[in-house]
């Protein structure tokens, strides 16, 4: 084969020589980026975790009253625990139903106001609604949604409760009411979060993109803290009611 045939093959000097080209060092370089660019993934090219938002009151009460986002959850989370008192006890159910708060024409009223509360035997509760008939829709419904397990039977103008015993049974419905009652306390939480939220949205043209986004994030933030502390109130009455304590 003759000479003009034959490949060239040039010999480059070592890298870092005053003789290698700077052409070859830009692009070892580039190279060495894309690597650790690739290599800065996480196994399984799983996202990463999204650091904690730190709340800043002062930051959040630019655009909304800090003082009344946390009086509104805190209330939430007090009616809870209130609710637990009342409504979720093994002690006996005419001490829970005396309580029991009925709506009517924009008032409140505890059942005890509006009716006499008895007992026939030691098994059968009697409430007497003859001074207050026309409640008697909303009383049952009351009784119906307190979470406290019980089976009213209406008979003219009175209500007959059957006082049921404490089996298993009734502590597990009484554990799984403790759920729900959590579940009506989130949702609630979460329409206040919602609240805020929109009021912030409001104000976008007056503020900056990142103070709205930021104080957005803060108080879901906060939200989630009360909805944490009312979930660890919710586990503590189901291990009472259980019998775990």
């Amino acid at each position: 084969m003759s000479s003009l045939h034959q490949p060239k093959i040039f010999h480059l000097p070592a890298i870092g020589s005053p003789s290698f080209p700077s052409w070859c060092i830009i692009k070892h370089w580039n190279i060495s980026l894309k690597s650790k660019r690739f290599y800065s993934k996480t196994k399984g090219g799983e996202k990463k975790k999204k650091g904690s938002v730190f709340i800043n009151e002062d930051e959040i009460a630019e655009l909304v009253k800090v003082s009344s986002l946390k009086q509104d959850l805190q209330k939430g989370l007090d009616q809870l625990k209130s609710d637990y008192v009342k409504h979720l006890s093994l002690r006996s159910a005419s001490g829970s139903i005396e309580n029991l708060k009925i709506d009517y024409e924009g008032e409140t009223y505890t059942l005890q106001e509006i009716a006499q509360i008895g007992k026939k035997g030691s098994q059968l509760l009697v409430v007497n609604l003859s001074g207050f008939p026309t409640l008697m829709r909303d009383v049952l419904k009351a009784i119906n949604d307190s979470g406290m397990g019980l089976n009213p039977q209406q008979d003219g103008t009175k209500i007959f409760i059957p006082i049921p015993k404490v089996t298993r049974e009734y502590r597990e419905n009484l554990a799984k009411n403790a759920k729900t009652m959590f579940q009506k306390f989130k949702d609630h939480s979460r329409d206040i979060q919602n609240r805020y939220i929109r009021d912030v949205k409001k104000k976008e043209k007056e503020v900056s993109s990142d103070l709205s986004h930021s104080v957005q994030q803060q108080i879901q933030t906060m939200t989630e803290q009360y909805v944490v502390e009312g979930e660890k109130v919710m586990i503590a009455k189901q291990n009472e009611l259980l019998g775990k304590e």
